[in-house]
């Protein structure tokens, strides 16, 4: 079986008309995606060009450059199920990677559950990033009136801006700012340089180093707050302020922050086990995406790192040993619509006392918002 797993995944997403489908045939003609698996949803959505060779009865189309392009049967997860059943039963020779298209309107956290959730796919197959295409032209427009794509944005690792050459520099100009602001920490592409070195390998695990980068995976985001958090907890992306220029703020921009929690020094992990669970329970559906890396009382010497989407947390990881010098714990919250005083306020509540105990647990959960008061 030629594979290595756990595979990667990324996740391709964009709302209706940004550009995916030119996208997604761009990038299957770089040698950098042989051997990939392509997942849409159906094949009339996605007018994949001249790669297309030979349709197969039951359901897999083989691409001219040896990859694969299979629609969603069912649940995504059947469809990665019957991927790594192709493979370990030799009908597939060998899967260095999967791409999955998104519908237009589609939430992206339900595929990333799909990826994360399941006791047997999280074994095959490890979420490599998300990337997001955003319309220059229409893009205001769509943030504006739909917040599923502002979700898209807000969740993504890598962000493409397609349709720059048909758009004003200042329409351009004012829409990088927007994506700026709604996601500081991902990485902004023109569709033009968004080949698949750029796109692809956006996950914690540093394909040219064969370790973890975990400044990277974090991004901006995580290194600036860890840079102020000492003298100023309030700093966050709200930007309510008016963008463009006729006196409201943009409704749904306004809901989504992403801010950082640090603590320097190990913390018990019955701390950070109690801060997960208390999250999860009262806001998790306002929790688009989570990342960190935790430095356990336990275990000093082997980070632990975590990653969830709205209720959903990945089986944690932990690193042979810290990448780098710094240390401590270091969370990036991506939400929308959750108070960040409460969060702020939980965390820094376990994680400056000592291990609490099991009844003060039951009393907690009876009554979360008690902690983050004390």
């Amino acid at each position: 079986m030629a594979a290595v797993f756990p595979i990667p995944v990324t996740v391709l997403t964009g709302f209706l008309g940004a550009g995916k489908t030119t996208l997604l045939n761009r990038l299957l003609k770089d040698p950098a995606l042989t051997d990939t698996a392509v997942i849409i949803n159906e094949y009339g959505d996605v007018a994949i060009d001249h790669l297309l060779v030979e349709q197969a009865s039951d359901g897999i189309i083989q691409l001219s450059d040896g990859c694969l392009c299979c629609t969603v049967r069912g649940e995504l997860v059947d469809t990665l199920a019957d991927l790594v059943d192709r493979l370990q039963t030799g009908r597939i020779a060998t899967l260095a990677r999967v791409v999955i298209e998104t519908t237009g309107l589609a939430d992206p956290a339900p595929v990333l559950q799909s990826i994360m959730a399941h006791p047997a796919l999280v074994q095959a197959f490890r979420l490599d990033g998300v990337v997001t295409l955003v319309d220059a032209v229409n893009a205001e427009a769509t943030l504006d009136s739909h917040v599923e794509a502002v979700k898209q944005v807000a969740m993504a690792d890598r962000l493409v801006l397609s349709k720059t050459d048909l758009a004003a520099a200042g329409q351009v100009a004012s829409l990088t700012a927007r994506l700026k602001a709604i996601n500081p920490g991902a990485r902004l592409l023109d569709a033009g340089e968004a080949n698949a070195t750029a796109l692809l390998d956006s996950g914690l695990y540093n394909p040219a180093t064969k370790s973890a980068d975990v400044r990277r995976w974090l991004g901006e985001a995580a290194d600036e707050e860890h840079h102020h958090h000492d003298h100023d907890h309030d700093h966050h992306h709200d930007h309510d302020h008016d963008h463009d220029g006729h006196g409201h703020a943009h409704r749904h921009d306004a809901r989504v922050k992403t801010f950082s929690l640090v603590h320097d020094g190990p913390v018990a992990f019955s701390a950070i086990d109690m801060f997960f669970d208390l999250l999860r329970s009262t806001h998790g559906d306002k929790l688009l995406r989570m990342k960190g890396v935790i430095e356990l009382k336990e275990d000093p010497t082997r980070p632990l790192v975590v990653h969830g989407v709205q209720k959903l947390l990945h089986p944690p990881v932990r690193l042979p040993a810290w990448p780098d010098a710094q240390r401590g714990t270091r969370l990036v919250l991506i939400t929308l619509d959750m108070p960040e005083d409460y969060v702020r306020r939980l965390f820094s509540a376990l994680t400056d006392r000592p291990a609490i105990d099991t009844p003060d647990r039951a009393a907690l959960e009876n009554n979360p918002l008690a902690i983050a008061g004390r």
